[in-house]
């Protein structure tokens, strides 16, 4: 399942934000987005966690929680895939 994950800490590394989830269950890839330019992060990422009960725990768990000074919003990522209609 892809989790996004907002509001993250510009400090925190891909590493630091997988051992959070990782608590949760495993993690197979995780996804910082960046500035193109800058390098710098945006503040959110996207995950992935194969198995679909741990990736709900976690979102459960770690939505609005308070990591280096800020409340994390996490949620199931949303598929950007269009699906045609079938006449």
């Amino acid at each position: 399942m892809t989790i996004y994950v907002g509001n993250i800490s510009y400090t925190l590394s891909e590493e630091e934000i997988s051992r959070i989830f990782e608590v949760m269950g495993k993690v197979d890839s995780i996804k910082l987005i960046r500035d193109k330019r800058t390098g710098k992060s945006k503040g959110y990422c996207f995950l992935e966690m194969p198995d679909k009960k741990e990736a709900m725990e976690a979102i459960n768990a770690l939505d609005g929680k308070e990591v280096a000074g800020r409340n994390l919003r996490v949620i199931k990522a949303h598929s950007t895939k269009k699906v045609k209609e079938e006449a």
